[in-house]
């Protein structure tokens, strides 16, 4: 029993903090991406989430759980986004 409790412990793995719950961050990209063009805005988006990618990789984060958090990250932007385009102006939450 002893030997299958060590084998998992040395197989953990360190999970970053969802990027999806940085709610400030999340915002402020949706926020930023509305005031753009679409264009500008899709490349905002994808450059901002790029960026996020490449301090993971740095971090030495797996490649799973890098495209895992990339994708949530996307998610939550694009949600803020819609509520920020979609929600009448003086509207709080």
């Amino acid at each position: 029993m002893r030997r299958s409790c060590e084998k998992r412990l040395s197989e953990a793995e360190v999970v970053p903090f969802p990027y999806s719950h940085r709610r400030a961050f999340i915002e402020r990209q949706a926020m930023r991406a509305a005031e753009l063009n679409p264009d500008a805005g899709e490349r905002h988006v994808r450059t901002q989430i790029q960026i996020q990618i490449d301090a993971m990789r740095r971090r030495g984060i797996s490649e799973e759980l890098i495209l895992r958090e990339a994708r949530c990250m996307e998610s939550a932007i694009r949600t803020a986004l819609w509520r920020a385009v979609m929600q009448p102006p003086g509207h709080v939450q």
